[in-house]
């Protein structure tokens, strides 16, 4: 057994509410969300150690919300402090799943989920900041870290509880061994041409005509292969649009559509054959993203078009279900819902056994930068393919990251800065940081005292 008690130790954890006005652009807006306000709650594990190049070693991570409630999502990640500070970090490093598990198994935080919900994004945030401070102490990505890592200790990172009757530990080890078979060679690939990517940009619910067109055009000149518009407000005006999409594009690019959990199981059904004129390729969080059988019944009534979700899914176990239930045909895992990279792990493996591709969620703040490491590990380790398998890519506010995401035509370049790309620029920090970073500072001076800002 390792001795640990002269290791640098995690000494505190900084909690920072930041949030950038993106609903003054409609930027982000759909039919549940007419106004979003990109924001993160961002963490930073601070140690007494340090990195492969000398400076201190830090963990760097947030979970993802929409403006109102993200001091609620913060005060979660604060009330993490006193199970984290004070960790060996070589014992971190070396097995990030016992934060996971420590965390998730707390009986009185467990009591507010369980696994669900505000206090479980709060570990998710945790846990991806481990990760981050693990890959840099390595001196390599996260993609690459978990593609290197041996299959039996990646197996033992997930939790099975509750998920055995789908995928044991030993299915999850003869999947990673599977997957590891020719990685090298994927590896150079990725490394080469990227992963492949769609893009929500043009889509936006609150977007002209006029630009809708411009960005779709846009987007296909920029090499991507498929878009995605956002639907459920209005019938015919998502008719007009998605006729107005097609005519821009052509027939050979997908254009798939999101109600982002707008309606009713018939509902959905019927405004989805509504719009098969225009040949849509998925038809994406068409209800509530809890109801396994209402997605198993909509998948049924509007086939062929595909159905998949998954930003709002809870955790695995619903997952688990939904993909048992035959339900979906494209999971999207977010790298911030659920509890972290770990809890992702057994999603992907979940997705490699029942043979269901695996379409990431991003956008938002930092979403793709943090998932494209999934998505890369997956195909290098685990599924071994890209076919019918796109990360989401949103060109909103990548500029604040330290190692933003950089895409070539259509496809999103493998990450080589070690770490999780979830660092931002302490000068955007200072800026958006809500309500006392000098963007709101400002804002809130130049409205005068009656300003209603976010609360």
């Amino acid at each position: 057994m390792s001795d640990h008690s002269t290791s640098p130790r995690i000494t505190g954890i900084d909690v920072i509410d930041i949030r950038f006005p993106t609903s003054r652009d409609l930027d982000g807006s759909d039919a549940m969300n007419p106004g979003p306000d990109y924001s993160a709650a961002y963490v930073i594990l601070r140690t007494d150690g340090r990195d492969g190049g000398g400076a201190p070693l830090e963990g760097h991570a947030f979970t993802f919300t929409i403006g109102r409630g993200n001091e609620v999502q913060a005060a979660a990640i604060t009330a993490l402090r006193e199970h984290v500070v004070g960790r060996p970090v070589d014992a971190v490093c070396t097995d990030p799943g016992t934060v996971s598990r420590d965390l998730n198994g707390d009986s009185q935080l467990r009591w507010l989920g369980p696994e669900k919900g505000v206090m479980h994004m709060a570990i998710g945030a945790v846990v991806n900041a481990v990760w981050d401070m693990a890959a840099r102490r390595a001196g390599r990505p996260v993609w690459k870290l978990l593609a290197d890592a041996e299959p039996e200790w990646l197996a033992d990172q997930v939790d099975y509880r509750y998920i055995e009757d789908a995928l044991t530990r030993e299915e999850a080890v003869a999947l990673l061994r599977e997957g590891r078979e020719g990685a090298a060679a994927r590896e150079e690939q990725l490394l080469e041409r990227g992963y492949p990517a769609y893009t929500t940009s043009p889509g936006w619910l609150g977007y002209s005509d006029e630009k809708l067109i411009r960005l779709a055009r846009r987007a296909v000149a920029d090499g991507f292969t498929q878009i995605k518009l956002k639907v459920g407000a209005d019938l015919a005006d998502d008719v007009r649009r998605m006729r107005t999409a097609r005519a821009a594009v052509g027939p050979d690019i997908r254009i798939a559509i999101d109600a982002n959990q707008r309606w009713n199981v018939a509902e959905a059904i019927e405004w989805t054959k509504a719009l098969a004129d225009t040949d849509p390729y998925w038809i994406e969080e068409p209800t509530s993203p809890d109801d396994i059988l209402g997605h198993a019944t909509v998948r049924r009534g509007v086939a062929p078009v595909k159905v998949a979700t998954g930003e709002h899914v809870q955790n695995r176990v619903v997952f688990k279900q939904l993909l048992q239930a035959s339900a979906i045909d494209v999971v999207q895992i977010d790298a911030t819902r659920v509890g972290g990279v770990n809890e992702n792990l057994a999603v992907l493996l979940l997705a490699a056994k029942y043979g269901v591709p695996v379409c990431p969620h991003a956008g938002g703040v930092g979403l793709c930068e943090l998932v494209q490491h999934l998505s890369m590990f997956d195909f290098v380790a685990l599924s071994a393919t890209t076919r019918d398998r796109v990360i989401e890519y949103v060109d909103h506010l990548h500029e604040h990251f330290e190692s933003p995401v950089v895409m070539a035509n259509g496809h999103y370049a493998a990450p080589t800065a070690p770490g999780f790309s979830s660092r931002m620029h302490a000068a955007s920090i200072d800026t958006y940081r809500y309500p006392d970073g000098a963007f709101w500072l400002a804002d809130r001076s130049a409205a005068g005292p009656e300003k209603d800002i976010p609360a």
